[in-house]
């Protein structure tokens, strides 16, 4: 596995009967960065506990402390000067056949969890398109799969247990806590350390997966709903250029049609001859099958399979949420700037998600499309161009991912939820003194 791929605490030294530390903190030369080298954590001071009640102890004793998961985020959502608590010790997985719930420790990643369900019958309802993410960090941002029908991870959550700025451990459920519950899911690791959460289950399924390639974009124009609609998870990719989307990757549930074959033609795309990556130039090896075979449903919902480098590795990623009946005008407006984007691209990705009642969703409220970027690693040329792409979706009052690169004022940010003002009210009731306040949320949250 790539050493960017979530690392699980290399490099462990005790200091203390409270917890330990990652050897980085005593060795400030190595830099912390994310799994994709953009961003380096401003501290070297990392604990690990092994248990909630590690968890407590370190809370109680520190100022200033931000969980962190598998460093797939972009951006500093997870960074501080402070204390960084890393939650991959706590990695159970408890299944309850009688509820259909599973409750995982927040240092469980998808890749652990789907086959553990998967092998007691049960399934999730969707993936992102990368399994090496843990399901804590996932739900904490918003993060999503694909499918007109599928809301994104944190729809799944029916339960969390979370550990409070003075170190109480606080339990919120769907059934039992209403609003509080909707507002705390996407919380954006500001209520305090999340160190379980209970999701939803459902029997389990098998899949296929095909791609087409070359589908004319002016298809979407009559055919959005149609095109979207052609399996229970739908991508399309493109590079902007030739009105066109280079790849459409379609995932169909094999027990509901005949999915196990696919048609030769796609609204004009044609059926790929064979296994293809997103990204031109790269081998399909680390993508999961194609090709219409048959498989568990956790090997055909991601993109990428678990035990390969995802997606191109070193890279940049923003993506940006707009109503799902303007998506085809969203595309055409985005489509304006692909002289300038396509040189500084890997490719981009279009996704729709149905619409949630999670406060801080990009979703609330509002089926979606996304207008994902999967960017070459120079920030300083991608940082000059986002303010160009926010600027044409704003008429489509278009919501940044919360863990990926953009350049939204706070103002901006705060017009688009409506929800804002009662989430700045929990994060205040739950953590009175700012304890896991950090620039990301000083400057999206309480800035402007």
């Amino acid at each position: 596995m790539d050493k960017r791929q979530f690392l699980k605490g290399s490099g462990v030294c005790i200091a203390g009967a409270i917890c330990s530390r990652l050897a980085y903190a005593e060795q400030p030369s190595v830099p912390r960065t994310n799994w994709a080298g953009n961003y380096t954590y401003s501290t070297g001071r990392v604990d690990l506990p092994k248990t909630v009640e590690d968890v407590q102890a370190i809370l109680k004793t520190r100022n200033t402390l931000k969980a962190i998961g598998t460093r797939h985020s972009f951006n500093g959502i997870a960074d501080t000067t402070g204390d960084q608590i890393s939650l991959s010790e706590l990695n159970h997985m408890e299944l309850d056949e009688k509820s259909r719930t599973v409750a995982v420790g927040a240092g469980v990643r998808y890749g652990q969890l789907a086959p553990y369900l998967d092998a007691h019958g049960y399934a999730l309802h969707n993936l992102a398109s990368l399994p090496h993410i843990s399901v804590a960090g996932a739900c904490a941002t918003a993060t999503h799969g694909s499918g007109n029908k599928n809301g994104n991870l944190s729809t799944a959550v029916s339960a969390m247990e979370i550990v409070t700025a003075d170190g109480r451990v606080v339990v919120l459920s769907k059934g039992r806590d209403g609003e509080r519950f909707r507002g705390a899911v996407v919380a954006l690791g500001g209520l305090g350390v999340v160190t379980k959460v209970t999701l939803d289950v459902q029997p389990t399924f098998r899949m296929t997966q095909a791609v087409y390639e070359n589908l004319p974009l002016g298809q979407l124009e009559k055919h959005f709903d149609e095109i979207f609609s052609s399996g229970y998870s739908v991508s399309l990719f493109t590079n902007w250029q030739n009105h066109r989307a280079t790849q459409v990757w379609i995932k169909r549930r094999v027990d509901q049609g005949p999915s196990s074959t696919f048609e030769p033609d796609c609204f004009g795309a044609t059926l790929a001859t064979k296994k293809l990556h997103p990204v031109a130039g790269h081998l399909a090896e680390s993508c999961t099958e194609q090709m219409g075979i048959p498989g568990p449903w956790y090997e055909r919902l991601p993109h990428f399979r678990m035990n390969f480098t995802p997606s191109s590795g070193a890279e940049l990623q923003s993506e940006y949420f707009v109503p799902r009946d303007k998506g085809y005008e969203a595309i055409l407006a985005v489509e304006q700037l692909r002289d300038q984007i396509t040189p500084h691209l890997f490719i981009s990705e279009l996704r729709t998600i149905d619409a949630d009642d999670l406060w801080m969703s990009p979703c609330y409220k509002r089926p979606s499309m996304t207008i994902h970027f999967t960017w070459k690693p120079d920030w300083l040329v991608v940082k000059k161009l986002l303010p160009r792409i926010e600027e044409e979706l704003a008429p489509f009052n278009a919501k940044p991912h919360w863990a990926k690169l953009f350049t939204m004022s706070p103002s901006r940010l705060k017009s688009l939820y409506e929800k804002m003002p009662d989430y700045q009210a929990l994060l205040k009731e739950y953590d009175p003194h700012a304890k896991f306040r950090n620039e990301f949320l000083n400057s999206n949250i309480y800035g402007g």
